[in-house]
């Protein structure tokens, strides 16, 4: 069957990562704290931090894991499937912000701990575009799309979220397991389709 390719976007690895609230930025790094930026992100507003935790689970701990920015309304945990073994958690692979029945962690920082309940999850593949993209891809916020990445290990992603917004670059977001697989790299492009 003959698939239909809606065009091609690029690539952005991400690494495991954590979005803090504000309460918990403080209660890790003392009252009235700000995040200094290291490093603009592609998306809009959107920046690595030079700050880092100690993230512990049931089974191990990872150090230096990167806070991203601004500070979000509730905290959340991004990492593999290889971090969850590690970890000795299972977390279900979410969207954004959809942390309901995830399991939680404990964050180390230099001020304070915190016990989280919930928050850790593994991201869905998704691919950001603003609505200028969307009509040209012809494609829906929350729709469903495949990607095509070629090269030496070229595989096929299934199940990849399409999220529109107006402040949002196009770039696929995938974890470092998912473009070690592929041997992708950031910015390769990649082939958006549906069947």
């Amino acid at each position: 069957m003959t698939k239909a390719v809606l065009g091609e976007v690029p690539v952005g690895i991400s690494n495991r990562h954590i979005h803090l609230s504000q309460e918990h930025l403080e209660a890790l790094f003392g009252p009235g704290y700000e995040l200094t930026i290291k490093k603009d992100l592609s998306q809009t507003g959107q920046y690595a931090a030079e700050e880092t935790l100690t993230i512990e689970g049931p089974k191990s701990a990872l150090k230096n894991v990167r806070i991203l920015g601004p500070v979000r309304k509730e905290t959340q945990v991004e990492i593999s499937r290889t971090d969850a073994f590690s970890l000795g958690l299972k977390p279900p692979v979410r969207d954004s912000g959809h942390l309901e029945d995830s399991p939680g962690i404990k964050l180390i920082g230099p001020k304070g701990t915190i016990e989280l309940d919930k928050g850790v999850i593994i991201a869905q593949r998704h691919i950001h575009m603003n609505e200028a993209d969307a009509e040209a891809f012809g494609v829906k916020d929350k729709e469903i799309v495949s990607v095509r990445a070629g090269g030496e290990r070229g595989l096929v992603f299934d199940n990849v979220l399409v999220r529109v917004r107006s402040d949002f670059v196009l770039e696929m977001h995938i974890d470092t397991d998912e473009a070690n697989a592929g041997m992708l790299n950031n910015g390769q492009m990649v082939e958006v389709f549906r069947d």
